[in-house]
């Protein structure tokens, strides 16, 4: 995998979460152990970040939030789940459209090998 500098020092942290923990517990536990992760690398990243979402101009409630936001320029959506899934796919770009990120990883704890549960896609 050839990536920009930035997702390859979040993968390394997932890395590192993976190899602690390994597949099986819940998204949240992961969330919170990357942010750990993050921090001690001294990585900027927001954790829950509002994700408004607009129809022909009219603000809906849909309370939408994007899993974690790595330097104001990288989305990250967290799964653990048995596999990705094209929805899984198709929902991090939408949430790219609807956020202006042009970078997302969609990593998917529930693999006992990380790698295999990776994507990245730029928009």
């Amino acid at each position: 995998m050839q990536f920009d500098a930035l997702s390859n020092l979040v993968i390394g942290c997932a890395l590192e979460v993976h190899r602690q923990l390994g597949p099986g517990l819940l998204e949240s536990a992961y969330e919170a152990a990357l942010a750990y992760e993050l921090e001690q690398q001294g990585i900027s990243h927001e954790r829950q970040v509002e994700l408004p979402v607009f129809y022909k101009g009219a603000h809906l409630d849909c309370n939408y939030r994007l899993d974690m936001v790595v330097d104001g320029q990288l989305l990250l959506e967290l799964k653990s789940v048995d596999g990705i899934d094209p929805i899984h796919e198709a929902q991090l770009l939408t949430y790219l459209r609807l956020s202006g990120l042009r970078t997302g990883l969609l990593i998917n704890f529930n693999e006992t090998l990380l790698r295999n549960g990776i994507k990245r896609r730029v928009m």
